[in-house]
């Protein structure tokens, strides 16, 4: 998949993660901030990394702003950023086997 469009998913309500996803030609840049980072920061990147990686997406900007979320929220946030950001219409979604 390619990043066509900037897009966002999430809110920043406690137990929530806001998603921005934007294209990029660099690889992939993260860019994280999070209200448990010295408990959860490395897990809560490397959720954002694999699930990229699920959806198969090698060049991304994503800017992360996590309040507390679970690793099930993240991985779905991110997933619906990033298909908006590809313009993937409800016709083309494989829900449920594209994130496990």
């Amino acid at each position: 998949m390619e990043i066509k469009k900037v897009a966002l998913a999430g809110t920043l309500e406690s137990s929530d993660v806001q998603v921005t996803v934007e294209p990029s030609d660099k690889g992939v840049n993260l860019s994280l901030e999070s209200s448990v980072m010295n408990q959860y920061g490395q897990q809560i990147k490397d959720t954002v990394l694999e699930t990229l990686d699920r959806l198969g997406i090698k060049n991304i900007k994503i800017n992360v702003i996590d309040k507390g979320a679970l690793d099930c929220t993240i991985k779905a946030r991110v997933e619906c950023a990033v298909l908006r950001a590809c313009e993937v219409s409800d016709k083309n979604i494989a829900w449920g086997g594209i994130i496990k």
